[in-house]
């Protein structure tokens, strides 16, 4: 497991890949996915042979609110269809910890259900939230599920200017299911999950 004696620096050089992605030039990037309300792009990843996805679209409420639905905690669990349990197995201060969680089969289970150990930070970001996080090499692992790991992933959540009670919510996605499966059917299930996850997240906070 990567050595977290120093969680600080760890969270810092995640939000610092974050950043980076979110800098990257709009003509770089290739549409994965087009909704009326949400889109997804992908590129090449520079972590692992699978792609970087970005997720962009409004959303009517304000980022803290937004963010607390999607850090780890019981509001993720809640809403999220494609969580199915989640436990957190360290804390390093109130907004960093280490969390384990499982999502259900996708693609009528050609993607068998996944496990994954991830570190997670919630930080400011200019006006609003930033919450990443990124997969870690834990030892502990349950037979009945593929490990999957992430590489630095994160949402960026800022209010918009004109209208403060609503926020743009922009995520960066880079998930090695791992097992044999075809990128094809990684590429239909990471874009789809994208687009479902912003209205899963828009119906929770309608209810709230």
């Amino acid at each position: 497991m990567e050595n977290l004696s120093d969680a600080a620096a760890f969270a810092t050089e995640l939000k610092n890949t974050l950043i980076h992605y979110h800098s990257i030039e709009d003509d770089k990037w290739r549409v994965a996915k087009e909704v009326k309300d949400v889109t997804v792009w992908k590129i090449p990843s520079e972590e692992f042979s699978g792609y970087l996805y970005k997720a962009q679209g409004v959303i009517d409420d304000i980022v803290n609110s937004i963010i607390d639905h999607i850090r780890p905690g019981p509001c993720r669990l809640y809403w999220d269809s494609l969580m199915t349990s989640m436990d957190i197995l360290e804390h390093f201060e109130e907004n960093c910890c280490v969390m384990r969680y499982t999502t259900a089969g996708q693609l009528f289970n050609i993607i068998s259900p996944r496990e994954f150990v991830d570190f997670s930070y919630t930080v400011g970001y200019k006006e609003g939230l930033l919450s990443c996080g990124v997969s870690l090499d834990w030892n502990e692992k349950r037979p009945e599920f593929v490990r999957g790991y992430n590489h630095p992933c994160g949402w960026f959540c800022v209010p918009l200017k004109d209208s403060p009670n609503q926020s743009l919510l922009t995520g960066y996605i880079q998930t090695d299911l791992r097992g044999m499966i075809p990128q094809s059917a990684v590429d239909t299930a990471m874009a789809g999950t994208l687009t479902n996850f912003y209205g899963d997240l828009r119906k929770a906070l309608q209810k709230t």
